[in-house]
């Protein structure tokens, strides 16, 4: 069976404008003439994809990365990955990266007086199965200053990178976590013009997941394109 679909255009206000000035860099990012529509070659939609040589036995595990556990939390990450008919997307690669359980990245470029954690890069990667199934186990990350606006602080999240058939379908987008009371002063997230779509960015607390004694578990589904698709990031 072939694995080029017809595309189907995401629902109104189910992706951020490009232009959201409450973000403030999208204001000089955004673009400032009309786009213009490139057609899509064969090899655009066929490939390249991503083998599951390309991912070690332990990516998937952020918390045996180094030579001892870091500090926070732990939690379990995992869902299933659809095509926009709800169907899996199967031997797709599925990348994390976040900030400590201190809401900090182990990059140069971030200057957050907040620790940074020895045994944590931050960084994780997934094949998903047969049924579109993935799954992480992670530190639940902090909250972060981010200087957008006066007293700005970023939710807890965690960032996604996914592609599907090939590079034309690669969706990134953040996960934050349910309850969070910084969702709704937050730009990025409200980017998104229709809160149905915006739920679609937040995990769901689920037991079942939940190991005894051992780390909380959360449900993020993430549908590549269509009507129902996951927000993009902008």
């Amino acid at each position: 069976m072939s694995d080029l679909h017809p595309f189907r255009q995401p629902s109104a206000g189910s992706q951020p404008d490009y232009l959201f000035p409450a973000y403030a860099s999208t204001v000089k990012r955004a673009p400032s003439q009309p786009l213009i529509l490139l057609p899509q070659s064969l090899s655009e939609m066929t490939g390249p994809v991503f083998g599951s040589d390309a991912v070690g036995a332990s990516d998937h595990d952020l918390t045996r990365q180094h030579a001892a556990e870091p500090l926070g939390e732990r939690i379990i990450v995992a869902g299933r990955v659809l095509d926009e008919d709800g169907r899996p997307v199967r031997n797709t690669l599925v990348e994390v990266w976040q900030a400590n359980a201190a809401g900090r990245y182990q990059h140069k470029r971030d200057t957050h007086d907040a620790p940074l954690d020895p045994n944590f890069t931050g960084t994780g990667r997934a094949m998903t199965d047969t049924e579109g199934n993935y799954r992480f186990l992670t530190i639940r990350p902090g909250a972060y200053p981010w200087r957008n606006h006066p007293n700005a602080w970023r939710p807890a999240h965690i960032h996604f990178s996914l592609f599907g058939h090939a590079f034309a379908t690669r969706l990134v987008t953040q996960m934050y976590f349910p309850g969070d009371p910084l969702l709704a002063l937050d730009p990025i997230y409200n980017s998104v013009p229709d809160e149905t779509a915006r739920q679609r960015m937040v995990s769901q607390f689920e037991l079942a997941l939940t190991e005894p004694e051992y780390a909380l578990g959360f449900r993020f589904d993430i549908i590549l394109r269509g009507r129902d698709a996951t927000p993009m990031e902008k």
